[in-house]
């Protein structure tokens, strides 16, 4: 597919993953890719368990993508191929319901949304590639769900306003793989800036642009590799507790819609109204929202003392208050600490996936070494790692 290329200066990993999936679709379908669209992964900064309270969410998009290709194929049907799951491709007929296997409902949930819409979805052909960890707490689900909603706009000659497209895929995520994500993932995929971090308003999803200096300083993610299924079950009951926090702040505070409207002094006088544990899940929320803020005025200031200090404190209160953490996050934040991080948290659902690390650039490598030692020392393997840079959010090439 020879089609010039007009947006930003594509990074060299992001064109060997086009390179990669557009061999891939070759070989799987014997034919060249028509359309190729493309969406990256996030990560987290500060701000976590905060947006569906209506709050304050810091995330950057991160290069690492999830790129689709596709040809057109049988008539109303989809044929999906991903390079994560091998085993299992998808089939399904247009309009497509839920179905099997499990992670083509991101797929699904994105073409009934742009059918819904009265988008004409062609029956395709296609191949998905990704360097985002599935379960990583990077949003490989987000980032599958933009790279499609992407390619439907190319193939069906079409522009979503950005926000919609976020606010689409964000309801295949709740309707068709079951899981009641807020927005955050899906609009940093979308809106993502190259040098950038995003301060997003829950609320009003408002994107403000937050420069963020990966010259002198370098963002380190420490992959786990644990997968706790606990998070499955226990989000959607921080999610509940949450809500009844904010009923139970309503009664004396009547302006309290949600957490992101009371204060710190607001849960500490309901406390015992609250009980345990929505009193300090509540309390999470509401010092994470001014933790959030105050991080993206440090960023702005150039502060990134300060910015890692809220790191360190976001990650206890994760810890202690909304209890999201698990013994191998503790162990690479408190070993990054030690280390000598600028800062450090889990990033992400938590109950596993990804810690994130601040350092200068010249302690960086040194500081990688000395945490995967620790973590290979205590669990007998060594963390994935790998530094992330800011880039841009979702785009599409079609012939």
């Amino acid at each position: 597919m020879e089609v010039p290329w007009t947006g930003p200066p594509l990074e060299p990993k992001l064109l060997a993953l086009l390179q990669c999936v557009t061999r891939r679709h070759l070989e799987r379908y014997g034919e060249y890719a028509s359309w190729v669209a493309w969406a990256p992964g996030r990560v987290n900064l500060i701000g976590e368990h905060t947006d569906y309270n209506e709050g304050y969410v810091l995330p950057i998009a991160i290069d690492e993508w999830t790129v689709v290709a596709a040809t057109s194929g049988p008539d109303r049907r989809w044929v999906v191929w991903s390079d994560q799951f091998p085993d299992e491709p998808a089939e399904f007929s247009l309009p497509p319901g839920p179905g099997e296997p499990s992670w083509s409902n991101y797929v699904r949930g994105v073409i009934a949304w742009a059918m819904d819409r009265g988008v004409t979805v062609p029956g395709l052909r296609v191949t998905v590639v990704s360097s985002v960890p599935v379960g990583g707490g990077l949003s490989s689900s987000a980032a599958l769900e933009v790279a499609v909603a992407s390619l439907i706009e190319v193939v069906a000659g079409e522009q979503f306003d950005p926000l919609q497209k976020a606010i689409g895929c964000q309801w295949a995520e709740h309707r068709f793989a079951g899981t009641p994500c807020g927005l955050m993932d899906q609009m940093a995929a979308t809106f993502g800036q190259r040098g950038h971090a995003l301060l997003i308003d829950c609320r009003t999803n408002r994107v403000r642009p937050v420069p963020l200096d990966l010259e002198r300083y370098r963002l380190i993610v420490f992959d786990t590799g644990v997968r706790h299924e606990l998070g499955a079950s226990e989000y959607p009951q921080r999610r509940q507790a949450c809500r009844e926090a904010a009923d139970i702040l309503a009664r004396r505070f009547p302006h309290v819609w949600t957490l992101r409207d009371a204060t710190r002094q607001h849960v500490e006088q309901m406390q015992a109204q609250l009980g345990e544990p929505r009193y300090r899940r509540a309390r999470h929320v509401v010092t994470e929202n001014e933790r959030t803020i105050e991080a993206a005025a440090a960023l702005v200031q150039a502060d990134y003392d300060r910015f890692g200090r809220l790191m360190f404190e976001s990650h206890r209160s994760l810890r202690d208050d909304y209890e999201v953490s698990c013994a191998e996050l503790d162990l690479l934040v408190d070993q990054a600490e030690a280390a000598g991080a600028l800062g450090a948290r889990m990033t992400g659902g938590g109950f596993g996936g990804c810690a994130i690390a601040l350092a200068t650039a010249e302690a960086a490598s040194e500081l990688q070494a000395q945490v995967a030692e620790r973590f290979r020392e205590r669990y007998g393997r060594p963390p994935a790692v790998f530094e992330v840079q800011a880039v841009y959010g979702t785009a599409a090439l079609g012939a």
